[in-house]
């Protein structure tokens, strides 16, 4: 018997010092792959990454195999990815192999192999000779090298994965005679010990032994050991956790002593007793438990701290789900959770920069979505100015948050100021201004009454005084006396207030200096009026713009300078003069010049908040970087002057949407350089086995009549899709490089190649403090056909000249022979006949308004698509494609703006289309497309490009600029169809994607 002690007492450390103030308040942001992606089910069960390093996820409903933009999916149906149909679509575990394949345990059907180079999946047999049941829990590496443990509805197994043997392990002579059958999970430690969880408690046989129940003495603990037991993972420090079905989780150090986790362990604990599923552990010593039903757990082994990461339905961001069953960290970093409402995954290493957000679900989020003003304390509390007179404070000591709402005319406002008045109370400008105690929080309205109902947008204290700026000027409060002064532009007073709308207020060496929308204006202490500083188109050297805001100095004493023109500076200020000014602009790669806020770090950095995201400047080289999602910057939009400096160092910048932290001089975990890697390779349309999908400096070869090559890639870090850039040339066929449009999944597509060799290559940029530039290539060969080969050409043009000699001897003795007039009348009648026939089979199979073929011919030749697709196997895909609410164009503009509507619409349509394709007028408003030889993912690449391009497309018709949407429906041709039923399901489809809101494209339903 293993007998496991306790010690629940001394577990879990005391939390250090150094604990990070933010954890509490930083929202783990979760990105979701769900159906809309392509899953075949919502509820996802495990997630593994394959030695390519694309992720495959298994659901209730198939196998789907991600690269970051596309899924392809395995299941039940015989249309399955190449064919591969999987014997039950419930997956409910994963084991990558080295080979690139897979082991799959299945729900009801067993334990299947996935084989790369065949597309296949191998069934082991259940009963002799295969698993002890169709039901398959679980998956494990043994130690010996190609074995795996496999754990079963009826026990555990062993899989010899050369030899594809099974052998019974549990349930056997000698194992403990309350062990059930009914197993769970399994794993193989370093020393050999293998430890089993089951229905009714941990078990574990020692190297040479049988399996023994594991027990306690601590009663605590011993309760734990003999719940169901769901997970086990041998964690840091030779610690093994063991997750249960009702009590949480407890772990076992290597002395074999039981842990209790206090607020974890047992059936009050954090996981409600609810079933914790499955474990992972971070570099950083940080455990994830995966639960059925109370989200994910984390726990930190450093510092003892217990963190919830549940579904919050106000926060999209959140875990989709809080039933969770798998847990999975892949090679750039990034955690994957399986949910019943997608896969999710969070990036840990993107959190240099975090966010926190809004909701009002949870007591350390924001009570509103927009962020108007940062404020630090003289304690070092952080006071956030929200929409509709709420005020957020974060004791960052204590790790608290309380929620304020003025009261009065300022319910309703945006709380844009906070300064400390002379008595050390913290007063908020909004509409109006009050008053709130920092000791107690009780709150005053009205503090100033003759600025009720006056929006403030700055405060700062002036000795005795208060500066505060507004729409309406500048105004000078002395609160001993109550006195207040209003000081305002005036055209007819050069030293007035250059503008009356002051939204920063600064205190600079011997002067206050106010930034306005119309300038900048200097008060020199004990001096009356205004110097004032704008911007003159004939100085380069002045103000780059009007509207200002922040000003901040970095260590050697630079000043920078928020304007709407860029980020201003000065490298050697003087408090009086001359001010002349630098500017880093969009020709310097700020992508935004209107600056809100700023910061400097201290290493003489320059953090800008910008109306599109934030960017960092280098003050010594002025070397621009904008930050991006890979930093873990998530909220893009920032118009308010709101920023400041936390305690920590931290930078704080409010935005629309919640609040952004800066953390400058923390450094990510060191992960591997992310791949961009080929994911799938098709030749006429059908696909490549996996094993033969080649790496970076492979071959692909097409041979035989293989012409049209299909290339998908994508870097595998499965971070931003939407911020990576993609490229691709082929060097011996492209002059420049290929853009693939934003939003489009990469892939390099290429028709008709010439017999040859070729280098494709492919790129990927990617945005951010790391920015940078991936690329791989591959070599493409196309091999000859028999009659293309050197010798076979020579022959040919031999005969070529030979037969052309022949031929103008025959035609010299037959001229000879013939009267020339005779000749010339007989050839003159056959060509008049020939271009009379020509021309009067062209207008019975062409639109007159388009010239592309009209409904009667493009059904002929679509027929004739159709037999040979019947005769050939080949597959082909029709689209239908209608202009959406033409006739408020017609109606708008006229019918013969409506006619050149529809002819710049078949002529864009008509140029994405292959030489093979064939495209028409269908009747009216509505195009319709043949590809041959497209499966229905190709006719929508296809479609969606035609799509935008109509959707970015200005029609010029006379004075008239008119703009239009299409809505498409493909369908794919599926033996032994006719082309009427084919016809019928692209138009549901069209009709679909006209009811779901127009301007999208939709697959017809088998």
């Amino acid at each position: 018997m293993f007998v496991a002690t306790a010690s629940a007492q001394t577990a879990v450390p005391t939390p250090p010092v150094g604990v990070d103030p933010w954890a509490v308040y930083e929202s783990a942001w979760f990105d979701t792959v769900g159906v809309t992606d392509g899953l075949p089910h919502s509820t996802t069960t495990a997630i593994v990454q394959d030695t390519r390093g694309l992720i495959w996820i298994g659901t209730f409903g198939g196998l789907v195999r991600y690269d970051g933009y596309r899924m392809q999916v395995f299941g039940q149906e015989p249309d399955s990815y190449a064919g591969a149909v999987l014997p039950d679509s419930y997956v409910r575990a994963l084991m990558p192999l080295p080979d690139g394949g897979l082991l799959i345990g299945t729900n009801a059907g067993g334990l299947v192999r996935f084989d790369p180079v065949s597309m296949r999946f191998h069934v082991y047999p259940i009963g002799p000779g295969g698993t002890s049941n169709g039901k398959i829990f679980a998956i494990s590496r043994a130690r010996q090298a190609g074995s795996f443990w496999i754990a079963t509805e009826s026990g555990v197994d062993r899989l010899d994965l050369a030899t594809g043997k099974i052998t019974r392990e549990s349930m056997q002579d000698g194992d403990a005679k309350d062990m059930v059958a009914r197993t769970f999970v399994v794993s193989e430690d370093k020393t050999g010990n293998l430890w089993v969880g089951t229905d009714n408690g941990l078990f574990v046989r020692k190297p040479g032994g049988r399996f023994t129940r594991v027990r306690s003495t601590d009663p605590a603990v011993d309760e734990i050991l003999h719940d169901q037991v769901w997970a086990l993972l041998q964690g840091s420090h030779e610690r093994l956790w063991v997750g249960t079905g009702q009590s949480g989780a407890i772990f076992i150090d290597a002395s074999g002593q039981g842990h209790l986790v206090p607020g974890f362990s047992g059936k009050n604990g954090l996981a409600r007793r609810r079933t914790v599923r499955a474990f992972h552990e971070t570099a950083q010593g940080v455990l994830w438990a995966a639960t059925d039903g109370a989200g994910v757990v984390t726990y930190d082994s450093v510092t003892g701290q217990l963190r919830m990461l549940s579904h919050d339905a106000a926060m999209p961001s959140s875990l989709p789900g809080d039933i969770t069953r798998d847990i999975f960290q892949d090679s750039s970093g990034n955690i994957w959770v399986a949910t019943e409402l997608g896969a999710a995954h969070y990036d840990p290493n993107g959190r240099k920069v975090f966010s926190v957000l809004p909701s009002p679900l949870e007591s350390h989020t924001l009570s509103n979505a927009n962020v108007h003003a940062v404020f630090v304390d003289p304690r070092g509390r952080v006071w956030l100015g929200l929409g509709m007179g709420r005020v957020d404070v974060l004791d960052l000591a204590k790790g608290t948050m309380r929620h304020l709402q003025l009261g009065g005319e300022q319910a309703e406002r945006d709380v844009q100021a906070f300064v400390v008045a002379p008595d050390g109370s913290i007063w908020a400008g909004a509409q109006g201004i009050s008053r709130i105690d920092p000791n107690t929080f009780e709150m005053r309205s009205s503090m100033i009454p003759s600025l009720d109902g006056r929006l403030i947008l700055s405060m700062q204290r002036d000795g005795d005084d208060l500066l505060i700026g507004g729409y309406d000027g500048l105004f000078r409060y002395e609160t001993r006396t109550g006195k207040l002064t209003q000081m305002r532009h005036d055209d007819a007073d050069p030293k007035s207030l250059v503008g009356d709308q002051v939204r920063h207020i600064v205190r600079m060496p011997d002067a206050w200096w106010f930034a306005t929308i119309s300038g900048i204006s200097i008060a020199y202490d004990g001096e009356k009026g205004f110097v004032n500083l704008r911007h003159d188109p004939a100085n380069p050297s002045s103000l780059p713009h009007d509207y200002t805001g922040s000003m901040a100095f970095d260590s050697r004493g630079r000043l920078w300078l928020g304007t709407f023109g860029g980020i201003a500076y000065i490298d050697d200020f003087k408090p009086r003069g001359p001010f002349r000014f630098g500017v880093i602009g969009a020709r310097d790669g700020l992508t935004n010049t209107k600056i809100n806020a700023l910061l400097v770090d201290h290493d003489d950095r320059v953090w800008a908040s910008m109306a599109n995201g934030v960017a960092m400047v280098d003050a010594a080289s002025h070397r621009v970087a904008d930050l991006g999602i890979r930093d873990g910057l998530r909220i893009p939009s920032y118009i308010h002057r709101a920023a400041a400096e936390a305690p920590g160092g931290e930078l704080m910048f409010g935005g629309l949407g919640g609040l952004t932290v800066i953390r400058p001089y923390w450094e990510a975990p060191v992960a591997g350089p992310a791949r961009l890697a080929i994911t799938h390779v098709s030749i006429n349309d059908r696909p490549v086995p996996l094993d033969q999908v080649p790496g970076d400096g492979d071959a692909v070869t097409l041979g035989g009549d293989g012409r049209n090559l299909r290339v998908d890639f994508a870097l595998l870090d499965f971070r931003a899709p939407l911020e990576t850039h993609y490229a691709y040339r082929m060097d011996e066929a492209d002059n420049a490089w290929n853009a693939v449009p934003r939003g489009i999944p990469p892939s390099a597509i290429y028709t008709n190649l010439p017999s040859g060799t070729y280098t494709l290559r492919l790129r990927a940029t990617v945005r951010g403090l790391d920015a940078r530039t991936v690329e791989t290539s591959v070599r493409v060969v196309v091999t000859p056909r028999w009659y293309e080969s050197p010798w076979t050409l020579l022959l040919g043009v031999a005969l070529g000249v030979a037969v052309f000699f022949g031929l103008v001897s025959l035609r010299t003795l037959y001229l000879r022979r013939r009267a020339e007039l005779l000749q010339a009348q007989v050839d003159a009648r056959t060509r008049d006949l020939k271009t009379a026939n020509e021309r009067l089979d062209h207008l019975a199979g062409t639109d007159e308004l388009t010239g592309s073929l009209n409904r009667r011919r493009f059904l002929e030749q679509a027929e004739r698509v159709r037999q040979g697709a019947a005769n050939d196997g080949i597959p082909f895909s029709v689209v239908l494609i209608d202009i959406d609410d033409f006739k408020a164009v017609n109606d708008t503009y006229g019918h013969l703006a409506g006619d050149t509507v529809i002819r710049e619409t078949m002529r864009v349509i008509s140029s994405m289309c292959r030489a093979d394709d064939l495209a028409g007028r269908f009747g009216g408003e509505e195009f319709i497309l043949c590809l041959p030889g497209a499966l229905a993912e190709h006719a929508l690449d296809i479609t969606e490009r035609a799509r935008h391009a109509l959707g970015a497309m200005v029609i010029v018709h006379g004075d008239y600029r008119i703009r239009i949407t299409v809505s498409a429906g493909v369908a794919m041709w599926r033996a032994p169809e006719s082309l009427h039923s084919l016809l019928g399901r692209a138009d549901e489809a069209l009709y679909q994607a006209k009811n779901e809101g127009r301007n999208r494209s939709r697959i017809a339903r088998v």
